[in-house]
């Protein structure tokens, strides 16, 4: 086994918690890093949201030693920009104006820290929205479900009805694809059985 206690997932999303809970994977909940998220200079857009999963997980282990610590991030992408958190209803409102009627990215890293090394990977998710009228969105956006997630709306929530297509692991585009974080697990497993 990778690790004699369950994962400690550093992570203040209740959704990543669900996904692990889900998949029948055991963790526990550790505090969420204090980091800074501003995408770092001369990451390119795409593998933001690694480079961010890998800095939280090298933040947070040492705190931890004993423990597998397991961190994540997620990333929209359009038109080869970042749209992160909305600020506020108006960000919220035009964040979902450009995805209307469009096809986004959706990136999300995963790393896995143990005993000072970081494993790490990552996947992608293609999703299609239907063209949104302004009474669609503005109804949306007073739910309140915009604010917190990256690209200001909910997969698995209120926003599952404008989705037309989606090309890709779903759980990838909610914030955790389980099946990489079983991948790095069986890849700290390797490394400490030596492949045998």
């Amino acid at each position: 086994m990778p690790a004699t206690r369950p994962l400690l997932l550093c992570s203040a999303s209740p959704r990543r918690a669900a996904l692990l809970e889900a998949a029948g994977i055991a963790f526990e909940r550790g505090a969420a890093p204090d980091i800074d998220e501003t995408p770092p200079t001369g990451v390119a857009v795409d593998a933001v949201a690694l480079s961010l999963a890998v800095l939280k997980a090298r933040h947070a282990s040492p705190l931890r030693p004993d423990r597998v610590v397991l961190c994540a991030d997620t990333t929209v992408l359009l038109d080869g920009a970042i749209l992160d958190k909305p600020r506020d209803v108006a960000d919220a409102t035009a964040m979902l104006h450009r995805l209307s009627g469009r096809t986004h990215r959706v990136v999300t890293g995963v790393a896995l820290a143990s005993k000072g090394r970081v494993f790490s990977r990552q996947d992608e998710a293609r999703v299609t929205f239907r063209p949104l009228s302004a009474p669609d969105i503005e109804a949306y956006v007073a739910t309140g479900e915009p604010f917190g997630k990256a690209g200001g709306y909910a997969i698995q929530g209120g926003a599952a009805p404008f989705v037309t297509s989606l090309d890709g692991d779903v759980e990838t585009v909610v914030g955790l694809p389980t099946r990489i974080v079983r991948a790095l697990l069986q890849d700290i497993a390797d490394r400490v059985t030596g492949g045998r």
